[in-house]
């Protein structure tokens, strides 16, 4: 009798330097990034050194302020072994992690996944919305890594889960206690805080801020409080461009200025970094205060949530029995289709 399929299931996230001294070269992996720094390759080497070499010593600032390191790696692989508890039934199965930008690279886990032999790869990004700029940039790595390293076997993809009901669940499970929390204050504004992009690579067709939109959608109404004030708005811009907004600290500031106790939800990460830990937890409180916010309370990402967990062992269950061609939902595409970087695309069906 024929046994079960070998099953790798890869989670890809960003990484993040594990030393001081990996700032310089974490920051130069990630603006060398042509998903990042959209310039012809003969000026990008030299501009990303420039960006990387003239951040460094503030990003080394912020790191210093969360024990030296990033945390993403460990919480990362917590995930990793909380989706193969759940996954336990479907042995022989095993979670590997993939981060873009630091250690394990992608042909790193590549090779890994290659000495495990598996019938068959589900790529899994931990960015519930899809960009071009996050889940697209680490499948086309992934991509090269598999034929550098000879790895050819059958690879689906789950391009994104913004609606996702588990994920949902996990989120507004987190808010709920939080906002009653702050309601001894006054009434709360909810901020659903995501990271920013430049307005041009929305507006050439990268699906994230209409996803971003369906996920606070959602998450607010699962939630259940009547009448809930919430904002979508978007953090962590850097440079002389235009960037989606509102922007983070603009709505804090405007909630300050009512009077408002504030909920912050960073509602498209799922794990802790320095974006949540310094931008969020220091950064916004310390505006938060000056901006005469009389109450302020920073929700966790999902991390391990059970209900999170459970949401993406059941995608993966989908994607193993092939009930689902492209994504979670049900082969069809969910973007409008005036957003040509969505994976269900008809001119990207092929990206895996």
């Amino acid at each position: 009798m024929t046994g079960s399929p070998r099953t790798a299931v890869v989670l890809f996230n960003l990484g993040g330097p594990d030393s001081l001294k990996a700032v310089r070269p974490f920051l130069r992996n990630l603006f060398s990034d042509p998903s990042i720094l959209r310039v012809p390759m003969i000026f990008r080497w030299f501009l990303a050194r420039a960006i990387a070499d003239g951040r460094t010593e503030t990003a080394r600032e912020i790191y210093r302020k969360i024990g030296n390191r990033s945390p993403i790696l460990e919480n990362t692989k917590a995930q990793a072994e909380a989706l193969e508890a759940a996954l336990q039934n479907e042995a022989p199965l095993r979670v590997f992690v993939a981060m873009r930008y630091w250690h394990p690279a992608a042909r790193e886990t590549a090779a890994d996944v290659a000495a495990f032999q598996p019938d068959r790869v589900v790529l899994l990004p931990l960015y519930p919305q899809w960009s071009t700029t996050t889940s697209a940039s680490s499948v086309r790595v992934w991509r090269e890594a598999c034929r550098k390293v000879g790895l050819r076997v059958p690879t689906r993809l789950i391009c994104c889960y913004p609606t996702e009901p588990g994920f949902v669940a996990a989120v507004a499970g987190l808010v709920r206690p939080a906002w009653h929390e702050a309601a001894e204050h006054g009434v709360p504004r909810v901020l659903f805080s995501a990271h920013g992009l430049p307005e041009r690579v929305i507006q050439a067709g990268d699906p994230y801020a209409w996803q971003c939109e369906q996920t606070a959608a959602a998450i607010a109404k699962v939630i259940g409080v009547p009448d809930l004030d919430w904002r979508l708005c978007y953090q962590s811009r850097v440079g002389p461009l235009r960037w989606i907004g509102p922007a983070t600290e603009d709505e804090v500031r405007r909630t300050g200025e009512q009077g408002r106790p504030l909920v912050l939800v960073p509602m498209a990460f799922v794990s802790e970094h320095s974006e949540t830990l310094v931008e969020l937890d220091i950064e916004y409180r310390e505006l938060a205060d000056q901006s005469g916010v009389p109450y302020f309370v920073r929700v966790a990402t999902v991390g391990t949530e059970p209900a999170f967990i459970e949401g993406l062992a059941k995608l993966i269950r989908a994607r193993m029995a092939g009930s689902v061609e492209a994504g979670p939902f049900d082969g069809c595409r969910s973007c409008p289709h005036g957003l040509n970087g969505c994976p269900i695309a008809d001119e990207l069906k092929q990206i895996v």
